[in-house]
């Protein structure tokens, strides 16, 4: 998420803020209308109004699509038609909305090997495989343990209005775990 902000900050969108989604976060009955949008009475429950799916929110922005490797296969056919075509059809709608937003996804699973095993379509895949960055897990780029960790000190210090430092014992016992939770387990331990 850190390095999808860094792409929406530097964009020519970066007036409007971006637009963020867990794929894994919702079920997928509710991850459709969360994304595509829904016309007042698609489905029982929906609201009378209707609702504006992310997609269309993110017009003019960036849409963040995390844990891409979640979306079951049926909505990566629909996301797939709104790449190709730039219009969004809500659910229960006749007709499309244009739309125009820039898509970054994240996976914390490698995609081409779920196209290999057939759990992603291949034609997403190499629709939204335009530029790859992999980042590397935390034990695995010892070097950023310490800068990390007191970026994070700052943070807290700031937060909690108090001065704290780090002992030389303390970074050593930092640079030797392996950091099973990455950034986010430091930032936490950090915080304790």
């Amino acid at each position: 998420e850190v390095i999808a902000h860094y792409i929406h900050e530097n964009s020519a969108h970066h007036e409007k803020e971006m637009v963020a989604i867990n794929c894994a976060s919702l079920p997928e009955s509710l991850l459709e209308a969360e994304l595509f949008g829904y016309e007042k009475g698609a489905f029982t429950g929906a609201l009378s109004s209707g609702k504006l799916g992310i997609i269309e929110s993110a017009e003019n922005s960036t849409l963040l699509l995390d844990e891409v490797n979640s979306m079951p296969l049926n909505l990566q056919a629909k996301l797939l038609r709104v790449l190709e075509t730039k219009q969004v059809t809500r659910l229960g709608a006749v007709a499309a909305q244009k739309v125009d937003f820039r898509l970054v996804c994240a996976s914390n699973e490698d995609l081409h090997a779920l196209v290999e095993q057939q759990r992603f379509r291949s034609d997403l895949f190499y629709r939204i495989n335009v530029i790859s960055v992999s980042i590397p897990p935390l034990s695995e780029r010892k070097q950023d343990i310490i800068p990390l960790a007191m970026h994070f000190l700052r943070l807290f210090s700031e937060k909690y209005n108090y001065i704290k430092t780090l002992s030389e014992r303390a970074e050593e016992r930092l640079k030797a775990y392996t950091w099973p939770g990455n950034v986010r387990e430091l930032r936490n331990v950090i915080e304790r």
